[in-house]
């Protein structure tokens, strides 16, 4: 019998697609980019429209869900994010840092079912009403990430735990589809997360004036100009626009502000029973 020869296989080279309504497509377009010799997908702006038509699509039913749900989905991703945490640190991530992402999976999941506890409540009135306060998810949000993948976690994770669907520009791509495939075997809804690879100052402008996307967040946006360009075109369609501060440290306690800073405050007045 002939000898095998393990010197002569040539490997499978992998290609970073994009991750749109639960499922890796190429970018329509065809193009590719290389990073670190990996072939990447370079997202479009009709790629863009795409995955918010996913991200529409998905968002009732997500944000209909009980909040106790998408904590189980959440506390999913992290179970299936540290099963797959020798990939993330083939990828150059520290062990450190896959640990606090997982950890902060975690974290914003036992929020699911508490946050409107914090945000909302019974509000004083005079008269014989109840006056009540409930917060509601904003709807689709625009993410454009930070490079890291402790960052990345920590912008898609409060906006998704409150009953949001995102569409990410990922600035760091192999972490970015390889967390897409953590979401997509963690039972996570198709078209919840959508993740674009590419050009953030290609891809967000198209984001920022689209009508079907609610809100946008700049997290990982470094050029002030650009910035500063995505909220003019975002004002233009009346987007709440989340600009945090220059040099966020991911590794602190988030605190609750990024998941409130996406919430609607619904106000309902109802009459006392007599």
């Amino acid at each position: 019998m002939p000898k095998s020869s393990t010197s002569s296989r040539l490997a499978v080279r992998k290609t970073y697609k994009l991750y749109v309504a639960g499922k890796f497509p190429r970018s329509e377009s065809g193009r590719t980019y290389l990073v670190d010799g990996d072939n990447v997908a370079l997202a479009s702006r009709k790629d863009a429209r795409d995955a918010v038509v996913a991200a529409r699509a998905a968002q009732p039913k997500w944000a209909g869900a009980t909040a106790y749900n998408r904590g189980q989905v959440l506390y999913r991703i992290a179970e299936m994010l540290e099963a797959r945490r020798g990939e993330f640190k083939a990828l150059g991530v520290a062990g450190s840092e896959v640990d606090a992402a997982v950890d902060r999976w975690v974290w914003y999941a036992g929020w699911s079912d508490k946050i409107a506890q914090i945000a909302g409540g019974a509000n004083p009135v005079a008269g014989p009403f109840f006056n009540i306060s409930a917060p509601e998810p904003t709807g689709v949000v625009g993410v454009i990430a930070p490079e890291t993948l402790l960052g990345l976690v920590s912008v898609i994770a409060p906006a998704v735990v409150t009953g949001n669907t995102v569409v990410v520009v990922a600035s760091n791509p192999q972490a970015a589809i390889t967390l897409a495939e953590v979401l997509a075997t963690s039972d996570v809804p198709g078209g919840v997360v959508n993740v674009l690879t590419g050009r953030a100052a290609e891809i967000a402008p198209w984001l920022a004036s689209h009508d079907d996307v609610n809100a946008l967040d700049l997290s990982g946006v470094g050029d002030s100009e650009l910035a500063t360009e995505l909220e003019r075109a975002a004002a233009g369609t009346l987007k709440r626009v989340v600009r945090p501060v220059s040099g966020v440290d991911y590794s602190e306690d988030p605190g609750t502000g990024a998941m409130t800073a996406l919430l609607e405050i619904k106000t309902v007045w109802h009459p006392k029973g007599f």
